[in-house]
């Protein structure tokens, strides 16, 4: 066989070298040690939690070791691709903090590497499958129109169910075979006749032959030689994941690539397309599957069904985004609690990231887990902060709350600063819709009765409290008379002011000073649990607070 004449039958309008397309792509200029990593999803309408956990773990290699970080679209899929589906990506990652260096954006493509977009990249991948036919290292398999119509009309998954495996195995075998003695001849006909073809790899590997391999997550490992003539260009030239990917890769001095683990079975192939391609192979990292425990506590396969599979999901329940990326880092590296544990006024971005504390196995999320870490991080946010935080999501997914925090700024910062600031602030919440739930006490509009007073008590001591209460408040005591004033309304219903009193001989008392201001609580916020109740009628002022306390006293 000739190859050269082969090559120039197939790729008639590729005349420019590899050479000369490598020559467009200098190697980047960066210190010793930096990483070229790259997000490379193939957009589909939404970022997955599992994609999202790649991005971050590129951004911080890129980032920590001052190399680069960029985004490629691979759209060769074209059944796959969804409308605005790459800009809804950006637009995602860029909430969450997940920046990059160069690659697509949402105003067109940044960085001398491109284009950036794989559809747009089909003429060099010519370049490179010629080279490849030249080097007899590649082949064409062309389909006639009556091969086409039959296997249209063919249900194969049917056809598959009947086959044994090993005649199955050796069918394609001799298909492999009768395929690579392909004539220079019959490819004549085949282009005179405009029949497509597809290019295959000529694969020299020997699967009882185990190659030697170092994944930065997983270890080393061992994996069988690729014997497959897997395609490289599909019938429409459009190049499979396998093929762009490893010229891409070259190309834009990918140093490191992260992929789900689920590509571990594809990986001899793409060793062998780089020593095919004469390329230096990037270092590669494969993460763990993303878990979820089941109803019955099994670990499960986080689905996109499932909620939390989109990152949209975690904006819409008001995340807000450091409080994800702390999270994810929990997911990422093994001792980062520790560390923020000591480095309670440092950013998650100081945090000194190591792919060796990295999971092997399926990483486990845990929406409990999440929740403790956003009331964690949201409780050491400024007032000011957490406003802007609500207000802009309440903008977004709840109107009406938006227009009520807009109303009266100063108000709602009284309530946001309760608790907030010093060694242990409170953690009411770690969602921005959990927040309207907190302050909901607050706005008439949105006060609600939630707990019942307990039927252990006689409600006309509950009834004799809040009246006693009503008569002797004054907005503007100060917390020890206030709270004095409610100890003095225990003592007189015979209610234990004094609680080492009331924890030594409890049978002497109805109750104690706690319950009395219990009912108060309930009167005033609708629940027994609730910030410091003196702060409270602070800010709602004295109108308010007998006014709720005169409806409680009608209910009763």
């Amino acid at each position: 066989m000739d190859f050269e004449k082969l090559a120039d039958l197939l790729f008639p309008d590729v005349t420019m070298t590899p050479d000369e397309i490598q020559a467009k792509y200098p190697a980047r200029n960066l210190p010793e040690g930096a990483k070229v990593t790259r997000f490379a999803p193939s957009p589909t309408g939404y970022v997955h939690l599992g994609g999202f956990y790649q991005a971050i773990l590129g951004e911080i290699l890129a980032r920590q070791s001052g190399g680069v970080f960029y985004l490629r679209i691979e759209d060769t899929d074209s059944k796959r691709e969804v409308e605005g589906a790459a800009q809804a990506l950006i637009n995602t990652l860029s909430h969450y903090g997940v920046h990059f260096n160069e690659g697509v954006t949402v105003d067109g493509e940044t960085g001398i590497y491109g284009p950036y977009t794989q559809s747009k990249r089909v003429g060099i991948y010519h370049v490179f499958a010629k080279e490849l036919v030249k080097k007899g290292l590649a082949y064409p398999v062309f389909t006639t129109a009556e091969e086409l119509e039959e296997l249209i009309k063919t249900d194969k998954k049917e056809e598959n169910k009947n086959k044994d495996w090993l005649a199955e195995a050796e069918q394609r075998e001799k298909e492999k075979q009768k395929a690579r003695s392909i004539t220079l001849e019959s490819v004549k006909e085949n282009l005179a006749s405009n029949n497509p073809f597809v290019l295959r790899i000529l694969a020299d590997g020997d699967p009882n032959v185990k190659i030697p391999f170092t994944d930065l997550i997983k270890g080393k490992l061992e994996i069988p030689e690729n014997n497959e003539d897997f395609v490289l260009l599909k019938s429409d030239g459009v190049p499979t994941y396998h093929f762009a990917h490893a010229v891409d890769d070259h190309l834009m001095g990918t140093t490191h690539v992260i992929r789900g683990e689920e590509w571990l079975p594809s990986l001899a192939k793409h060793l062998m397309l780089f020593k095919y391609l004469g390329f230096k192979p990037p270092k590669y990292l494969h993460t763990a599957t993303i878990m979820r425990l089941d109803e019955n506590g099994n670990k499960k396969k986080l689905s996109k069904r499932d909620m939390g599979a989109s990152m949209a999901d975690y904006k819409s329940m008001g995340y807000a985004p450091e409080c994800v990326m702390e999270y994810m880092l929990t997911i990422l590296n093994s001792n980062f609690e520790e560390w923020r544990a000591q480095n309670l006024d440092k950013s998650y971005k100081d945090f000194p990231f190591s792919i060796k504390k990295m999971s092997t196995s399926g990483a486990l999320f845990d929406i409990n887990k999440l929740n403790d870490v956003s009331k964690n991080v949201v409780s050491r946010m400024s007032a000011e902060t957490v406003y802007s935080r609500i207000l802009e999501w309440a903008g977004e997914f709840d109107r009406d709350f938006a227009d009520k925090l807009n109303a009266d700024k100063e108000y709602a910062l009284k309530i946001l600063s309760i608790g907030r600031g010093g060694k242990k602030p409170r953690k009411d919440y770690g969602k921005w819709q959990e927040a309207k739930d907190y302050m909901s006490l607050f706005y008439d509009e949105y006060f609600e009765l939630i707990d019942r007073y307990p039927d252990n008590f006689d409600k006309n001591d509950i009834k004799s409290a809040l009246t006693m209460f009503l008569d002797t408040f004054d907005y503007n005591d100060d917390q020890n008379v206030w709270f004095e004033k409610i100890k003095n309304i225990s003592d007189s219903l015979g209610y234990a002011s004094d609680m080492k009193a009331y924890k030594e001989n409890p049978e002497n008392y109805k109750g104690n000073v706690g319950d009395v201001s219990m009912f108060i609580r309930i009167a005033v916020t609708g629940k027994t649990n609730s910030p410091d109740m003196y702060t409270i009628m602070q800010i709602l002022g004295k109108d308010k607070v007998q006014k709720r306390i005169k409806n409680m006293l009608e209910r009763l």
